[in-house]
């Protein structure tokens, strides 16, 4: 296996797809700019306004504060570390001193694979969840951690435990926490463009029933929240697509890094096949595990569009 050219491929297509995002950005506020338009040409007072320069300014400007207020303040809270999403998702961190044999032998393969990748030993959370997945979270390998389910420890041999430790080392080495933590917060900016024109819309429904064309401020806010409201809807949709194909570039340059690691194919091999094999696989029933699906080891919803 040709495992070096691998991860050269995957980070090659991974840089397409970041920009993608960003693309997927500028599409939003062209799709908001539109909509402003369209309806500034049917009133008299806003007609000078419509698909001018000085609406395009304003719109790039609203749209872009608040996907980049959003996405800073929510990658501000998971910068605080991986312990963060762990115990989101009910992650309880496992003690060194544990002397419970499936657990010890957690701890082990994890410490394995620290010295296998040159990277710290991190923290390890067991997930209560059934299906068999793992993750590793943080911003930096000095406050990463590693997280996997009950069902991923119990229901694994050793080999195929090491060969899913060794995946999960290789976000941590290859900086694909940061970059996961960076889409996850990009999604929450645009997503929070829904919620505040829901909001538009919520706040100028009664006014806009007394009101017509001529009352503009109270009208102009009501289509600028539905367009939010769709492009927001729209933008999150397909930046979620463009997240999962990101990562699934990331989880080949993980699967070449885990057999680099143990050198040995059939670990991380056996644990894919073991998982669909599995009558529950490896979806997680927790509501946070949505918003960072784009961080498991296999897909952690039901969803088509899961990593």
């Amino acid at each position: 296996m040709d495992f070096f050219g691998q991860q050269d491929r995957a980070k090659a297509n991974t840089l397409k797809l970041v920009l993608l995002f960003c693309l997927a950005v500028v599409s939003i506020v062209l799709g908001i700019f539109v909509v402003i338009s369209l309806w500034a040409e049917g009133v008299t007072e806003m007609q000078s306004l419509a698909w001018t320069p000085k609406l395009a300014i304003e719109v790039s400007l609203v749209v872009g504060t608040i996907v980049g207020i959003s996405s800073l303040l929510r990658i501000g809270q998971l910068k605080e570390g991986g312990k963060v999403i762990a115990e989101s998702l009910g992650g309880r961190k496992i003690n060194h001193q544990t002397q419970i044999p499936n657990h010890r032998r957690i701890l082990n393969v994890v410490s394995e694979m620290a010295i296998a990748s040159g990277t710290p030993v991190p923290p390890v959370y067991l997930i209560k969840e059934d299906g068999i997945n793992a993750f590793a979270a943080g911003f930096s390998p000095s406050d990463a951690v590693i997280g996997i389910t009950r069902g991923c420890s119990e229901k694994l041999n050793r080999e195929q435990l090491q060969g899913v430790v060794a995946h999960e080392f290789s976000h941590i080495l290859n900086g694909d926490m940061r970059l996961n933590i960076r889409l996850a917060g990009i999604i929450y900016g645009i997503t929070s463009l829904s919620e505040i024109g829901r909001a538009l819309m919520r706040a100028t429904r009664h006014s806009s029933r007394r009101s017509n064309k001529e009352n503009n401020p109270a009208a102009f806010l009501a289509i600028a929240g539905m367009a939010f409201f769709f492009f927001g809807l729209i933008g999150s949709f397909f930046g979620s697509l463009i997240r999962a194909a990101v990562s699934r570039q990331r989880e080949f340059l993980a699967d070449a890094a885990a057999v680099q690691f143990t050198r040995n194919p059939s670990g991380i091999a056996g644990a894919l096949k073991r998982i669909g094999g599995f009558s529950k696989g490896s979806e997680l029933q927790n509501s946070a595990s949505s918003e960072f699906s784009h961080l498991f080891f296999n897909s952690a919803l039901s969803s088509h569009f899961a990593t």
